[in-house]
């Protein structure tokens, strides 16, 4: 009976070879495929077990153009939100600014799943591109805004079709090997971090060009009637070079085609060449590709991802309003370009961190164990951020960036890892989808988070004398206690990992 099967093994691999042309088997019995460029990933990642630094590069460069326009405008929002007059009061210009800021978000939560599926079934170059290409429209006509609604409308839009992120990080841990995945990821949090900080201080720079530059802007001339216009400009002529670049680079996601006869299929072929006990593996999986939602360890990441992105958006909104608010209300009394400064050396130091030191923790600590102790670390670095306002001159300076140097890369440390968390926590055929639905839980969050945070720092700037928790205080507390929930929700049994994955 046993000699029959080896028999039937063998007759069938034959009629593969003769049949289906296009396939070429490769080490441990699975197939190459011509033609299909997630095969052709599969043996360049087999051939060449380096770095794959151009493809890399893509990813570095493609995240970079997302996340530069999402927060260029928070430096000029307040004076672009007066100059469009929808404001009766000027207390109620960041009522105004809270919705312009939260609609890129609220765009994205509503087709962030919608975009990863559609990854998971046409590719994920198509979705990149037409990304990319989103940002390159609708920032631009952000910049030429002449009244709120079409300020709305046009972040809105921009939000709702860059479906980029999700894609993006399952592209970058299938175009390497898994011992780079670590590395992979981290450059999307990386760059994704970088556009972030960058992003405000080019847009506190280029904003009301006109004003800061006289001699080189007229009042009169196109950036003088259009003040912030200069830094979505500059923005979308980036992501436009991308756009040209990304038309190079090569597609990941495996499109299996039929055989030349019809018969057979290459799915159909390879359940003949595969391993019988490798057969029993797979037909057990099977149930865990079913629902994403009935995937535990995936759901659970995801609620902690949430989690501390909502921190993270609100520190982000916290941060410029207390640095540049008078020392009266409890802030630090700076200025636009001392807190630029600050937010460049954190976005250098970020890169540094990412590229060579987060790498080398993970490998020894894993992502669950990374994750534990950079939340750990994060709340006596934010329990002592009030206490600045003690300090001036030379001292604040160097005290501050030191803080912020410390809590963004501890923040990036924790997003790197719940993303490796996430994307091992299914097969490739759902990574687009499953990071599309992290991408849409974590967008709702998002948008909530400045229109909360900006209502908690308003309150608090009421209570400066208050006996408990002071002003700023209060703030820091608040998100502390995020912090600390974030903590909690990083053990067992609530964040759970696939056993093949558990390293801890």
């Amino acid at each position: 009976m046993e000699e029959q099967d080896h028999d039937g093994l063998r007759h069938h691999e034959a009629a593969a070879e003769s049949s289906v042309p296009l396939l070429e088997k490769k080490a441990g019995g699975l197939l190459y495929v011509e033609g299909c460029p997630g095969c052709a990933i599969d043996r360049r990642k087999a051939e060449n077990p380096g770095i794959p630094y151009s493809s890399f590069l893509y990813v570095w460069v493609i995240t970079l153009s997302t996340a530069l326009p999402i927060s260029s405008l928070f430096p000029y929002l307040y004076f672009m939100i007066r100059d469009l007059h929808v404001a009766k009061r000027t207390e109620d210009i960041g009522f105004y600014a809270g919705f312009v800021g939260a609609s890129f978000m609220f765009g994205r939560f509503l087709t962030a799943t919608i975009w990863g599926i559609a990854a998971d079934r046409i590719g994920r170059k198509p979705v990149i591109l037409f990304s990319v290409f989103s940002v390159v429209v609708f920032n631009t006509l952000f910049g030429l805004s002449v009244t709120y609604w079409m300020a709305i409308a046009t972040r809105f839009l921009m939000g709702a079709l860059n479906g980029l992120l999700g894609p993006i990080k399952a592209y970058s841990i299938e175009v390497c090997r898994p011992e780079h995945e670590a590395l992979a990821l981290s450059l999307v949090s990386t760059s994704w971090a970088i556009g972030l900080i960058i992003g405000p201080a080019l847009g506190g720079y280029l904003a009301l060009p006109a004003e800061k530059y006289p001699n080189i802007f007229s009042p009169d001339s196109f950036f003088g009637r259009f003040p912030y216009f200069l830094p979505c400009l500059c923005t979308s002529v980036f992501a436009a070079v991308v756009l040209i670049g990304c038309l190079w680079m090569p597609e990941t996601l495996h499109k299996h085609k039929a055989s030349e006869n019809g018969k057979q299929s290459v799915e159909a072929v390879e359940a003949h060449l595969i391993d019988p006990q490798e057969k029993v593996e797979e037909s057990a999986s099977v149930d865990t590709k079913k629902s994403l939602f009935k995937n535990w360890p995936l759901m659970s990441s995801i609620i902690v991802y949430c989690i501390f992105s909502y921190h993270d958006m609100a520190y982000t909104e916290v941060f410029s309003l207390w640095a540049e608010s008078d020392k009266k209300y409890g802030g630090l009394g700076l200025s636009s370009e001392d807190v630029g400064q600050t937010l460049g050396i954190t976005g250098g130091s970020l890169l540094v961190y990412q590229m060579f030191i987060y790498p080398r923790i993970n490998k020894v600590l894993g992502p669950i164990k990374c994750c534990q102790i950079a939340a750990a670390l994060c709340i006596p670095i934010l329990f002592a951020y009030p206490y600045m306002t003690y300090l001036s001159g030379p001292a604040l300076s160097v005290i501050l960036t030191i803080a912020s140097v410390l809590k963004n890369d501890i923040a990036a440390t924790i997003i790197t890892s719940i993303f490796i968390l996430q994307n091992n926590a299914v097969s490739q055929d759902q990574r687009g989808a499953a990071n599309g639905l992290a991408m849409t839980a974590m967008s709702l969050f998002k948008a909530v988070a400045p229109a909360g945070a900006g209502i908690v720092f308003s309150w608090a700037q009421t209570r400066q004398h208050t006996f408990f928790l002071p002003g700023d205080h209060m703030v820091f507390f608040l998100l502390n206690m995020i912090e600390l929930l974030g903590l909690v929700l990083t053990f067992k049994p609530f964040l759970a990992v696939p056993e093949h994955n558990d390293r801890n």
